[in-house]
């Protein structure tokens, strides 16, 4: 399998009440490039979250304003250290501050999680189809930290068009021992390997993953989503 990672470059700022899927197709359009059946769409939740009106005035000076904003957007509060809080999400995930981020926001301004990204993925989705009439998936995503490693990767927060994990238990390796945990968070891996092409400094917000050939799925981010009856950790 050979994949091909290209980035979506000229989307320029989003504004709320933008057409996520229309900036995306006129950047690929203004670069020359044509999207095809079973591409990645991989898009990070800033502009996403920007085009959705899912924006708070926040002055950079005030860390009272931005512990407010992240407790108001968190449904508990888990670890504080400091200016750093780790939190669950409304959608379920574990992160720090809710997601609320002041980077590429603008002065004084800072950006939420959308309300539902996987809803957010799914129309962004069916426009882009509407509009090209190939077979799409899209991934949002935002960059989280990792339990016991050090450094930030991309993973996926709103799917639609693909199963976001792909399931190995009950099959065998390649010695013929039966697999009995292994499940792949394919859609955490397409995230992460898009960020090598996008990135905070960049500007470049989105990119297309090509050659995965995952077939069609309907599974949603928060099926990546640890049950709590599953974390030893909480």
């Amino acid at each position: 399998m050979a994949l091909t990672i290209i980035p979506v470059r000229g989307v320029g700022e989003v504004s709320p009440g933008d057409d996520v899927a229309t900036l995306l197709l006129d950047a690929l359009r203004r670069d020359d490039l044509s999207l095809v059946d079973g591409d990645v769409v991989v898009v990070t939740h800033k502009i996403v979250s920007k085009a959705e009106g899912r924006i708070v005035e926040l002055a950079d000076d005030d860390p009272d304003a931005h512990r407010a904003v992240v407790e108001r957007e968190a449904a508990a509060i888990l670890r504080r250290r400091g200016p750093l809080t780790i939190t669950k999400t409304r959608h379920g995930f574990i992160c720090a501050n809710a997601g609320v981020d002041r980077s590429n926001a603008g002065p004084g301004r800072a950006v939420l999680l959308p309300v539902d990204p996987d809803a957010s993925a799914h129309r962004i989705r069916l426009r882009m189809e509407r509009t090209t009439g190939v077979r799409l998936a899209v991934v949002v995503t935002d960059t989280f930290g990792r339990p016991w490693r050090r450094g930030l990767v991309d993973v996926a927060i709103g799917v639609s068009g693909m199963e976001p994990l792909t399931d190995l238990r009950g099959t065998t390796d390649t010695h013929g021992r039966v697999l009995d945990v292994t499940e792949v968070a394919v859609a955490d891996e397409v995230a992460a390997a898009a960020d090598l092409v996008m990135g905070k400094a960049t500007g470049i917000p989105a990119a297309v993953v090509r050659g995965l050939h995952l077939g069609v799925g309907e599974g949603r981010a928060t099926d990546l989503v640890r049950p709590a009856s599953e974390d030893l950790f909480r």
